[in-house]
Parts: C-alpha cells; structure tokens; sequence
C-alpha cells in the first residue's frame, strides 16, 4: 500500500519561504504523475502544483506561478514544493497526491489521483 507523508509546514512571515516534503513509500515518482493541493479554511481543495510522469512536465496553479516550484528526487522517493515570496492568502493544509494514471499532460482534478497524504499545515502571518 502506498503511504505519502508530507513535512515541512509550519508559520512563516508574508514575504518567506518554505519547503515542503512528501515521502513515498512502495513508489517512485518517475513512474506516477504527483501533485500538490490545498485546503484553507471554508474552501474547497484546490489544485496547486503537478508532474507528470518522468518530471516531463509541470503544472501551476495561477495563484502560485512564478512563486512555487515542484520537482521530484526519484533516488530519495520524494516529492518537494518550495514555497517563495508566501502571501497571506497561501495559508492552508497542503496535500501530497500521486496517481499511476498515465498521462502526458498534468492534470488538475484532485479525484484523478488516488493516493493522499495526510497533509501539512502552512500558515502565513502579515
């Protein structure tokens, strides 16, 4: 069974910067298209960041271009989003997801993938 578990939350200031962390177990992300979602406060989970298969290519949410990057260490079998220039509004429960689902194109649609971790709180203060 596959096992994500993000790390890497926590408070920061607007302006900072974070990185987080999703550790898979039984997988490796060269193999599976992997992404990041969040869920603030009253909101609907939304995509953030995706890859597809082989680190071919990435996806963003408009919210987070230019800010955020995802990338993959296949040898550590982990997944990573470093957080840049972190607004107010970026505060939320981040969610690492996978899926075997092969596709060229990364997708956003949260019910695609079928392999959640168990999220990591980040707040950002003004």
């Amino acid at each position: 069974q596959v096992q994500l578990v993000e790390s890497g939350g926590g408070l920061v200031q607007a302006g900072g910067s974070l990185r987080l962390s999703c550790a898979a177990s039984t997988l490796t992300f060269n193999r599976y298209m992997a992404g990041w979602f969040r869920r603030a406060p009253g909101k609907d989970r939304e995509f953030v960041a995706g890859i597809s298969w082989s680190g071919s290519s990435t996806d963003y949410a408009d919210s987070v271009k230019g800010r955020f990057t995802i990338s993959s260490d296949n040898a550590k079998n982990t997944l990573y989003l470093q957080m840049n220039i972190l607004k107010p509004e970026d505060t939320a429960v981040y969610y690492c997801a996978a899926t075997a689902t092969y596709s060229t194109m990364v997708r956003t649609t949260p019910t695609v993938y079928d392999c959640w971790g168990q999220g990591t709180q980040v707040t950002v203060s003004s």
